[in-house]
């Protein structure tokens, strides 16, 4: 267990919120903040000797380790470098962690501008989702220096199953990107074979009872197939979030000169089911999407 420290928690949503109670139970020293200001006094008032600050440089400006779960590129630049940014106040020798998922290219950007004040910065996105945040069971995808992961890894620990460093600054996003190019591709699959079952007249859950113990196995089945069977899409990672992070991927992929073709399909797929007011609705709504077409023939 990592010795106690004072961390500076900014991002209190549905995977920062529960971060954030890990830390506190393995009790490091937090003062958090939130965007909508009212999270952050609610975190803190039912996690007793914890505080909440009106800024990011406020809640910076005493601690060792700054953790970071907000939106995209833009909001970790602000929370960041911004004019209440956590640079403002952080001092020298002190650690940044990001798990936000967002581009490569600004995680080298943070890891330079950091490094300018000698300030550590650690590009390290999760997978695992709301329920991997509050089990304490995410995975961890890591970029920075050994010196800085070594620093990091015991505090990412208190959350995660698992925390690897993949290489320098940016590596940890392009993993979470490979992580996002396969989520995709496995739950229209899964969603086409649900939908494809049901046409056909069979007893889904007999069916998913027999592939899964074959070579047709993943996460996504074993996790998702029931809610998915009961038309629920209420348990899980977003679909405007996965958007967002697919639009990263694409970009990414372009950059490279990499072709994603099923990324793509399954991108524009994601937008239809978006246009269906299913945004907020989890990823596996991809079947949603199917069953609408299927009604229709």
């Amino acid at each position: 267990m990592a010795s106690a420290q004072k961390i500076a928690f900014i991002g209190l949503g549905v995977m920062g919120g529960p971060m954030a109670g890990h830390l506190d139970k393995a009790g490091h020293q937090l003062t958090v903040f939130n965007r909508s200001n009212k999270k952050a006094i609610q975190w803190a008032a039912a996690h007793p000797g914890h505080t909440a600050a009106a800024t990011p440089a406020e809640a910076a400006a005493e601690a060792d380790i700054v953790l970071l779960c907000v939106g995209k590129d833009e909001d970790v630049r602000e929370v960041i470098c911004g004019d209440q940014g956590v640079l403002k106040t952080l001092r020298p020798g002190s650690l940044i962690i990001d798990h936000t998922t967002a581009s490569a290219t600004l995680a080298r950007e943070m890891a330079e501008r950091c490094s300018e004040q000698q300030i550590e910065f650690i590009d390290a996105p999760v997978s695992g989702g709301q329920q991997g945040a509050e089990n304490g069971q995410l995975t961890i995808m890591a970029g920075g220096s050994e010196q800085a992961f070594k620093r990091a890894e015991p505090i990412m620990q208190v959350f995660a199953r698992a925390v690897t460093l993949m290489g320098p600054s940016g590596s940890g996003q392009l993993t979470k990107m490979v992580n996002q190019i396969c989520i995709g591709g496995l739950v229209q699959a899964l969603a086409e074979g649900l939908n494809f079952a049901k046409q056909a007249g069979l007893d889904q859950q007999k069916v998913i009872d027999v592939i899964s113990l074959g070579a047709a196995g993943s996460w996504q089945m074993a996790n998702r197939h029931k809610t998915m069977i009961a038309d629920e899409y209420e348990h899980g990672f977003a679909v405007n979030w996965m958007r967002k992070d697919l639009d990263i991927c694409l970009i990414q992929a372009r950059n490279l000169g990499v072709q994603l073709p099923v990324t793509a399909l399954v991108d524009q797929l994601y937008a239809e089911v978006q246009q269906m007011g299913g945004g907020r609705w989890d990823t596996s709504s991809l079947l949603k999407r199917l069953q609408g077409y299927s009604s229709k023939q």
